[in-house]
């Protein structure tokens, strides 16, 4: 996925992927909300705009795995 945004654009240039459905499966392996794990939701501050794209296009990945 190419957004046209350089990855040394500032970070704050790509959206959080929260969709204020915060809530863990049962077994806390993820947020049923954005499909992130807690370990992605901690660290989304601290990445950069190119891990960001990059989490983004995985979660995209998560997406159409789970509906399948």
């Amino acid at each position: 996925m190419t957004t046209g945004i350089p990855d040394t654009a500032p970070a704050v240039l790509v959206q959080s992927p929260c969709v204020s459905v915060c809530k863990l499966t049962a077994d806390r392996a993820y947020c049923i909300g954005c499909l992130r794990t807690l370990e992605e939701i901690r660290g989304w501050k601290h990445m950069d705009a190119g891990q960001k794209r990059a989490l983004l296009a995985d979660l995209e990945n998560r997406r159409a795995a789970a509906a399948e």
